[in-house]
């Protein structure tokens, strides 16, 4: 396991890089940091020090979800 690996993430504090990582993971499919950076920038979701919230982010986008539905 490299040094980096074994650093233990803070999902109330991801850098894009890692929120993009993490995403990608989960969801078996390609995610890239511009598109977390936008994303995250649209919703005002990166927070002074640059990181972002996984959960909120992710509120964020279920409640996008929700308004297409209208």
């Amino acid at each position: 396991m490299s040094k980096s690996s074994s650093k233990p993430l803070k999902i109330t504090a991801l850098t894009v890089a890692e929120m993009a990582r993490v995403l990608a993971s989960a969801s078996g499919r390609q995610i890239t940091e511009d598109e977390v950076r936008s994303i995250a920038e649209g919703g005002g979701l990166i927070h002074a020090d640059g990181t972002i919230n996984l959960l909120e982010y992710t509120a964020f986008l279920v409640g996008e979800l929700g308004h297409g539905s209208d």
